[in-house]
């Protein structure tokens, strides 16, 4: 990483300082509090026979440099790279495999990723296996011949059921296999997976990691330098990258990470905590409630919980009544805002996977999702409280 020989500026102390002190926090020429913004699509080579740092854009840019030092930095992997959206991140990481390759997945992943998976890479060549990755007998019967990489997600999406992360990545080792892991919903804050044994670390940085829902971008971190050579091989060859203006907006987010986290975890808490006493609400779902599957595993694993709480009303209908009833959440895709998102797995992020594939996997269609944000908890509760009732 191009982090100044001073020793004052390198990344050093416990999580919430690297957050604000990561490395590139003040601009080396001037001394600005903010990393510039270089827009710039082509660089001046004073010397052709000098390779310089920067050439293009599309190669290198220094705003997005900052910001992939910096999430480096955060999930503690050699090197970080910023893509255009969570899907580019994903799918990119995908391209490390080829023709005739297997991977392994969990069976509830996003549903982009299973999408991916299921109309555009088995295309290519590559097939996939969906299985409960809360029980490695099922990882470990899923391998094959040309098995070459495991997909995690954990807690997964929307269900937040939770994988053994080293467990996974010591089977994956045995076999010489890749390991991928979504780490959107805990954020390096929560959980660092590379520190488990994980090859490859992505995030939708559209959601908690930016904050605001004002930019699309997506974030991967690799273990190793070699793994690091081979994805920005494929960086560069796609030229899906992340805008400057998005790369400055993401930095400017991520500041503030560690702050609005815990904010919205206390609440999170406390709400998973009313919804698991109110008679109309058949399950909830949520790490941090004591009855929650796995629980202990999560907490070997991550240092908190999480803002996402998913809950079933009991049917497709009342889950419909519900979002036109509530007042202070978005009814939206995504999540991870300083506002609430209550989102609709069914019709929103899963709409891609088969209705009998869902119901396989929990997504029911009385299933909603509360991405709590940065409201005042009685007010959140009181207005979910007079949706339900109403």
């Amino acid at each position: 990483m191009s982090h100044s020989s001073n020793d004052k500026r390198k990344p050093h102390g416990k999580f919430a300082t690297r957050l604000i002190h990561f490395g590139a926090e003040i601009d080396e020429a001037t001394g600005a509090s903010s990393v510039p913004l270089y827009q710039a699509s082509t660089f001046h080579q004073a010397d052709l026979e000098v390779s310089p740092e920067y050439d293009y854009t599309r190669s290198g840019n220094p705003t997005r440099q900052a910001l992939e030092d910096y999430i480096t930095v955060l999930e503690g992997g050699t090197r970080g790279f910023a893509f255009a959206s969570g899907m580019a991140a994903i799918s990119s990481a995908f391209m490390l495999l080829s023709q005739g390759d297997h991977v392994i997945v969990t069976e509830d992943v996003y549903g982009g990723t299973y999408r991916l998976l299921t109309t555009i890479m088995n295309r290519m060549g590559v097939e996939s296996t969906f299985v409960d990755m809360t029980d490695i007998a099922q990882v470990r019967a899923a391998l094959r011949s040309n098995t070459k990489a495991v997909f995690l997600e954990t807690p997964s999406n929307p269900t937040l059921k939770i994988t053994d992360i080293a467990e996974v990545a010591a089977f994956a080792k045995e076999h010489d296999l890749l390991t991928m892991l979504d780490n959107t919903f805990m954020t390096p804050y929560h959980q660092r997976p590379i520190e488990l044994g994980i090859d490859i670390v992505l995030h939708s940085a559209t959601k908690f990691l930016g904050g605001h829902s004002d930019v699309l971008a997506g974030l991967a971190v690799v273990a190793n330098e070699s793994l690091g050579r081979r994805m920005k091989q494929i960086q560069n060859g796609l030229g899906n990258v992340l805008g400057i203006q998005d790369s400055w907006l993401l930095i400017r987010g991520m500041k503030t990470l560690k702050a609005r986290m815990e904010a919205s975890e206390t609440s999170a808490r406390r709400l998973a905590q009313w919804l698991s006493e109110q008679p109309d609400i058949e399950v909830v779902y949520y790490p941090g409630l004591p009855n929650h599957p796995r629980k202990e595993i999560h907490e070997k694993q991550s240092l908190g919980y999480g803002a996402v709480v998913s809950f079933d009303v009991g049917s497709g209908e009342k889950a419909k009544k519900l979002l036109s009833k509530v007042r202070i959440p978005l009814v939206a895709v995504s999540l991870g805002a300083v506002e609430s998102i209550l989102s609709y797995p069914a019709m929103m992020s899963h709409a891609a996977m088969p209705r009998e594939v869902r119901l396989q996997r929990g997504i029911t269609d009385g299933l909603v999702r509360y991405s709590v944000g940065l409201e005042d908890i009685e007010d959140i509760i009181e207005d979910l409280e007079q949706a339900l009732r109403g």
